[in-house]
């Protein structure tokens, strides 16, 4: 099981589709089915960060709502971040699961110990991963992710007893 599971959001939590208004509002569509693979980490007491190149209000709000532990946004070099936090954290890059869909996602997705990319990812990025997802980025992709994680570990089965056991999703 890793002990810290990052992730992307355009094109993972997003279809990677950036919304504009007429009067210049931007605008970003979430599948609240991810919601759910976050609360299933912190069932498990495994923290979530997300580290993006975005630094926009919409991913600040949408962590805030989902009490991520760990955000970092306006990333250009997202290893560098992780390897920062690993050292910080007292954890190796090979006990970090990532999931990213592109050209920017490269070095991380090599350097973790789990990685995986979303169905609409380009090629070149799923020939990289551990794990190509059925689901597409804004699609549950995030969620997928994670129940697959917790099935390597746990059966899923008794991973949702201890889920309703813990009371932690009713706060949610």
């Amino acid at each position: 099981m890793p002990k810290l599971v990052l992730t992307d959001i355009d094109g993972v939590w997003t279809d990677g589709g950036m919304y504009y208004d007429q009067t210049g509002n931007e605008w970003k569509k979430f599948n609240t089915s991810d919601s759910a693979g976050v609360m299933f980490l912190k069932t498990l007491g495994i923290p979530v960060g997300i580290i993006t190149g975005e630094d926009t209000d919409i991913v600040l709000r949408r962590a805030q709502k989902l009490n991520i532990d760990l955000l970092f946004m306006g990333v250009k070099d997202k290893l560098s971040v992780a390897t920062q936090l690993c050292q910080e954290l007292k954890i190796d890059l090979k006990e970090v699961a990532y999931i990213g869909d592109d050209i920017n996602d490269i070095e991380l997705l090599s350097a973790v110990g789990f990685s995986a990319a979303p169905a609409n990812a380009p090629d070149y990025i799923k020939t990289l991963v551990d794990l190509k997802l059925t689901a597409a980025g804004g699609q549950g992709a995030f969620r997928a992710f994670v129940e697959h994680i917790i099935d390597q570990h746990i059966p899923m089965e008794s991973f949702i007893k201890k889920h309703f056991s813990s009371k932690f999703w009713l706060n949610q």
